[in-house]
């Protein structure tokens, strides 16, 4: 096994070694049995031609490692946009050892953004699925920050199963769906981490976070110490955060959250969010905030999911200074976890959304407000 696993290090990273070929449209086209990363490559090299297109198909990685793709500064300003149905994933059963909890995983993060990454940099449509807690530190992906000394702790490798952001990384993701990820500790979905650097934030638009889980904080999204992110028209349902002890936390001697655990999205102190027609539903606890974040004309619907350990009730919202929520819709077991959100500008004890089987709201009391899928 050990031969093996040796040899299978020596490959070179990316799905083929077909290279990458640039079409009339002006973009790089990966196939399946392509490498995108090879294609990344390409146009990170090129001047003028900066889209990388992927064909329907699924993607899994060729070798343990860090990430199945990744974006570094000289990636800056590329767009990677699935064409049709094309799944990223992080699993890979006949490289896995099968005997291993992260079976069938063999990458930390189905995709990494590192430093250096502008809101030009867009993943677009793409699934992202299938990271289980794999983790290897190996350097094969590095920060690439000359100036600055990057410390790479657990976060680092083992945050972030779907994506991972990383430095001074804030890239745009649009239209995604980021599904069945588990990480430990933290951010199944999405970690984000941007280490103080917080001046610029990472764009989430126009997706779905589903059925993620982790065994502390965030299952969905997490949002580090002194990072930030807007998000704008998405969808969190059936996310699970607190399915196991927080380790970390105890090492400190106080567990994050500890009464009634976190939610799918989780603002840690010093951070800042603006959440903006989003719907949380189905998941264990909506989000927790111990910044000033600002949630505006979100549905926070019933999430009162099983799945985590925390011994106290589900709650909808937990923020301790809720001045900047607004034109939100609030109904579950505790919908103000803290008392701190005002009454006069959102609407408690909310009617029945009755969310259709794309999670779009058909009441008419929800006009303008919650998630609202892209057309197909």
């Amino acid at each position: 096994r050990l031969a093996t696993l040796v040899a299978l290090l020596a490959v070179p990273c990316g799905c083929g070694d077909a290279p990458p070929q640039l079409g009339a449209d002006g973009a790089y086209h990966v196939h399946p049995g392509d490498s995108i990363q090879r294609a990344l490559e390409r146009a990170s090299a090129d001047s003028v031609h900066k889209t990388v297109k992927v064909h329907p198909g699924t993607y899994r990685p060729s070798r343990p490692a860090q990430a199945l793709i990744w974006f570094n500064a000289r990636h800056d300003g590329i767009v990677l946009e699935a064409l049709g149905d094309v799944v990223l994933t992080a699993a890979n059963p006949e490289l896995a050892d099968p005997d291993a909890a992260s079976f069938p995983a063999v990458v930390n993060h189905v995709v990494y953004f590192g430093d250096g990454i502008s809101r030009r940099t867009v993943l677009r449509g793409f699934k992202i699925t299938g990271a289980n807690n794999f983790v290897t530190r190996a350097d094969d992906i590095q920060p690439d920050a000359p100036d600055v000394e990057w410390e790479k702790g657990l976060f680092f490798y083992a945050d972030g199963g779907g994506i991972k952001i990383f430095g001074r990384s804030y890239p745009t993701i649009d239209g995604v769906e980021v599904y069945d990820n588990y990480a430990s500790p933290c951010g199944g979905g999405v970690s984000i981490e941007h280490r103080g650097f917080n001046d610029e934030s990472v764009l989430l638009k126009n997706s779905i976070f589903r059925a993620n889980r982790c065994q502390i904080t965030g299952a969905a999204v997490d949002v580090l110490h002194r990072s930030a992110a807007v998000i704008q028209n998405c969808l969190f349902v059936g996310n699970i955060a607190n399915t196991g002890v927080d380790f970390v936390g105890r090492q400190g001697g106080l567990e994050y959250n500890k009464e009634h655990g976190s939610g799918a999205l989780t603002v840690f102190p010093g951070s800042r969010v603006h959440v903006d027609r989003c719907t949380f539903t189905g998941n264990w606890n909506g989000a927790d905030d111990k910044s000033l974040g600002t949630y505006t004309n979100t549905i926070f619907w019933m999430n009162t999911a099983s799945g985590g350990i925390a011994p106290g009730r589900r709650y909808e919202l937990d923020i301790p200074v809720g001045h900047r929520v607004s034109g939100c819709f609030f109904n579950g077991e505790i919908a103000d976890l803290r008392n701190s959100i005002d009454r006069g500008k959102n609407t408690f004890d909310a009617p029945d959304p009755r969310f259709d089987d794309r999670y779009a709201p058909l009441a008419p009391e929800y006009a303008g407000v919650g998630y609202r899928p892209l057309q197909r």
